[in-house]
């Protein structure tokens, strides 16, 4: 499954996005360095059940064990010390990021209530993007009953395109499902 993004990307999309930006080296067109999966948990340093459940479904759906975040520092109002746990994160990179992508694009994304498409708004200006998930239970690894809460995730893919419209045309080759504006 892996390798069949992977191969799509080498065979057709670095030609045509050769040919649409003109590069005159393979080396220029731009490629996804790596997915980060992250998901904060404000609850966690009250509630260590939520931390334990966002470890194994963020692991599950990965494929990858994730890392837990650690508060930096102490902030009152939040009743957070330095060293809380404040989150869990993964970055997929090779083989786990294209498995991963390709799960996203065509099975979980379609399965969004109401699904008319992802914004095309959310790149950084270099070319990487960012989108947000309301709930994990879009992907298929996660079953309804196995879960204690819906919590959502932000989802940022890392590319080395220079601006957000070769990131956009690299993502839209992939399958990425814009909605149009």
């Amino acid at each position: 499954m892996a390798q069949r993004l992977k191969t799509i990307y080498q065979e057709t999309i670095v030609p045509k996005l050769m040919e649409q930006f003109h590069y005159t080296n393979i080396h220029q067109v731009p490629k996804v360095v790596k997915i980060t999966v992250n998901r904060g948990l404000g609850e966690a340093s009250s509630n260590a059940k939520a931390l334990e459940s966002s470890l194994n479904e963020i692991g599950q759906i990965t494929g990858q064990k994730p890392v837990v975040t650690r508060a930096k520092k102490a902030i009152a109002g939040f009743k957070i010390r330095q060293g809380m746990p404040v989150g869990v994160m993964v970055t997929l990179r090779a083989d786990r990021m294209y498995a991963f992508l390709d799960r996203l694009i065509n099975l979980s994304l379609p399965r969004i209530r109401d699904f008319r498409g992802i914004s095309p708004k959310s790149f950084d200006g270099r070319g990487n993007y960012s989108l947000g998930i309301r709930e994990q239970l879009i992907f298929p690894e996660i079953e309804y009953d196995s879960i204690d809460q819906i919590r959502g995730m932000d989802i940022s893919i890392i590319t080395t395109a220079n601006t957000d419209e070769e990131g956009r045309a690299l993502l839209k080759e992939m399958g990425m499902p814009f909605r149009d504006n």
